[in-house]
């Protein structure tokens, strides 16, 4: 199992840190199927302990990612809220945040937490976040869509202060080269970080400790 990261840097990105003193933002995008849902899962039962967790999910006409998480008790059921865009979900999370920002708001304003994720509906290569809504942004993308999709590039992929690359478990059922995934993300990120992993079969050390350290520069 492949676990790793092309650059070790887990301050971020180069845009400001997030305030001290209040709740760190992290949005996670990327496009259906590619394991958002599941990442937002794993990282609610590592960290729960740890932290004080709150997510908004995003759907288009339905709830069916909040529904998941409270089904899986990976929090308390009241700090998971769902938005429904009505609209392609990048409108929502970047060009209008304004029922993002309002369900964070109202997550932060009753319980206080250290860490929000924000998880955008299942959207395209050109996905990113407002930095208006969220401090930090993972982009996730799915091995089985294909090998060829970190070189092509795009905002999210090029942009997002993590790349993930998940379901590396699949590349030799496919037929991709994760090796060469690896490579082709390091050439367009500009030395901002990547982690291949397989989000439903290991565990994700690399990005577990990369959340912590966006936490612990608010402290």
């Amino acid at each position: 199992m492949l676990h790793r990261l092309d650059e070790l840097d887990l301050s971020g990105g180069a845009h400001d840190h997030p305030k001290p003193g209040r709740a760190v933002r992290i949005g996670i995008g990327g496009p259906v199927g590619c394991g958002k849902t599941a990442l937002v899962a794993a990282l609610c039962r590592v960290l729960r302990d740890e932290l004080s967790l709150a997510v908004v999910t995003n759907d288009i006409y339905t709830t069916e990612d909040a529904d998941f998480l409270r089904r899986e008790a990976v929090l308390d059921a009241d700090r998971i809220a769902a938005v429904r865009t009505g609209c392609c979900p990048h409108t929502a999370i970047r060009d209008d945040v304004t029922a993002n920002l309002d369900a964070v708001e109202d997550l932060v304003e009753r319980f206080d937490p250290d860490l929000v994720l924000v998880e955008s509906g299942g959207d395209n290569l050109t996905a990113t976040f407002s930095y208006g809504l969220i401090d930090r942004q993972i982009f996730v993308i799915d091995t089985a869509g294909g090998d060829d999709v970190p070189r092509k590039g795009g905002p999210g992929v090029a942009g997002a202060d993590l790349l993930v690359i998940n379901k590396v478990d699949l590349g030799p059922l496919v037929g991709a080269d994760t090796e060469r995934m690896a490579a082709d993300a390091a050439r367009v990120r500009d030395g901002k970080p990547t982690a291949l992993v397989s989000v439903r079969t290991a565990p994700i050390p690399e990005v577990v400790d990369w959340v912590r350290a966006q936490v612990r520069v608010t402290a």
